[in-house]
């Protein structure tokens, strides 16, 4: 039988499709801007006749349906990373976090947890019969070709791109086919606060590095600061829209990367309808899975390996909180710490942690004497090179802890500095 047919034979409505789901199974869905929304509004919509469902997936957008209260018992969701979408149910118990290294997620779908059905968008088949992933092979490849049973959403706008990011019609056992448009994350107006960050953070960036950052007002404001660099590369576990003007002024170029020379390589990418364009059947971009993305040994392979990311908050001895606010569950540890030691075994590598040094309207501040209760530590005062706010630069690598202290006071924001001083010393830092 060719693959034509077996994909003919086989497309079938969202309906019937995710009639393979029975109760008890652990069902992986295709996360980010890639999800499935047909196929999971479907299966959602079954809630009645099934029990005990497990849906695991990272990041999220558009509804969770199956983290309503009314679904508890029928659905239960585990939060790979935890998104906007089912903070409230992690929260509330309604859901489970599990705190882990993104490197590490593809490694649980042999062991912690088995998948019974995994379901995936993906582009539609090419010549010879391989559907390409899209904008997300990070777990979702790992957990599809781990699952017993997989059904796709082919959509006509999910673009076709290159690297390990394909799956063949005979491996699907159902297709829905839809021609809706992709989740799109607009960038919204980088504050002068960002911008601040911005320019502290492209003075460590030198001509030649390859650089990981995410998604969000710290990374666009990075972008923004680089136009005057030359030789620049990408290796990421994510990219969005800033990175796309960047390659078009020859900024990013990849040709003076020691790993995948002159190919951008990450595991996803979320932002709008011209990103999508941009890296579909683009030979410049590789997608891959994340336990091969984010392998610290892989990332470390690129010299002047640039880790540019985020926290909550950071205290006085250099502990970096990143995925809860106190014992509230926030986001994850997503690929952080696979970044930052990546980059630290870099020759030349630089990890940075970016944060503003204040929150609520400058009223609270994000440099701390010590994590509140209950706080996560995603990144420990081991692994802290360079923190950066729109105050400046602290370097703290191989600092002590009193220096760590007076380094991180200087770059907080000016009207808590007398504060923390104090702290500082009764805490016996200072």
């Amino acid at each position: 039988m060719s693959w034509i047919t077996r994909y003919r034979e086989r497309c079938v409505s969202a309906e019937e499709a995710v009639q393979v789901v029975k109760s008890g199974d652990t069902v992986h869905v295709h996360p980010g801007c890639a999800i499935p929304t047909r196929l999971v509004n479907a299966l959602s919509e079954r809630w009645r006749e099934l029990e005990n469902v497990e849906i695991l997936h990272i990041l999220t957008f558009n509804p969770a349906p199956y983290v309503a209260p009314e679904m508890a018992g029928h659905f239960h969701h585990t939060a790979l990373f935890t998104g906007a979408n089912v903070r409230e149910a992690v929260n509330e118990g309604r859901a489970d976090y599990v705190p882990i290294f993104l490197s590490e997620i593809p490694g649980l779908f042999r062991s912690e947890y088995p998948i019974d059905v995994s379901i995936i968008h993906v582009s539609p088949p090419d010549e010879h019969g391989f559907c390409s992933y899209g904008i997300g092979a990070e777990v979702t490849k790992p957990a599809t070709e781990a699952a017993r049973t997989v059904i796709a959403q082919v959509n006509p706008r999910m673009p076709r791109v290159h690297g390990d990011n394909f799956i063949h019609v005979s491996k699907i056992k159902a297709f829905v086919e839809v021609d809706d448009p992709l989740v799109e994350i607009v960038q919204g107006t980088v504050s002068d606060k960002n911008k601040a960050i911005g320019r502290h953070v492209a003075t460590l960036i030198e001509d030649g590095a390859t650089l990981q950052m995410g998604i969000g007002g710290i990374p666009d404001a990075v972008l923004l600061y680089l136009e005057d660099k030359r030789g620049l590369g990408i290796h990421t576990e994510m990219f969005s829209d800033g990175v796309v003007k960047l390659v078009e002024e020859g900024v990013i170029t990849n040709d003076r990367k020691t790993l995948h020379p002159g190919k951008m390589v990450a595991s996803f990418c979320m932002g709008t309808k011209r990103l999508y364009d941009f890296v579909a059947d683009n030979p410049l971009i590789e997608f891959h899975p994340s336990h091969y993305v984010n392998d610290p040994f892989n990332v470390a392979k690129n010299d002047k390996m640039v880790a540019i990311n985020s926290a909550l908050s950071v205290d006085l001895t250099g502990q970096v909180n990143s995925d809860s606010i106190g014992t509230r569950i926030y986001s994850g540890f997503g690929g952080q710490v696979d970044f930052i030691r990546g980059a630290s075994r870099s020759v030349g590598g630089k990890p940075i942690i970016a944060l503003p040094s204040t929150a609520k309207s400058d009223t609270q501040t994000r440099i701390v004497p010590t994590l509140a209760a209950g706080a996560g530590v995603v990144t420990s005062r081991a692994d802290v090179h360079y923190v950066v706010t729109e105050h400046g630069v602290a370097y703290l690598h191989g600092k002590s802890i009193r220096q760590r202290a007076r380094a991180l006071i200087d770059i907080s924001a000016p009207q808590f500095r007398e504060e923390l001083e104090a702290e500082a010393r009764r805490l016996r830092y200072l």
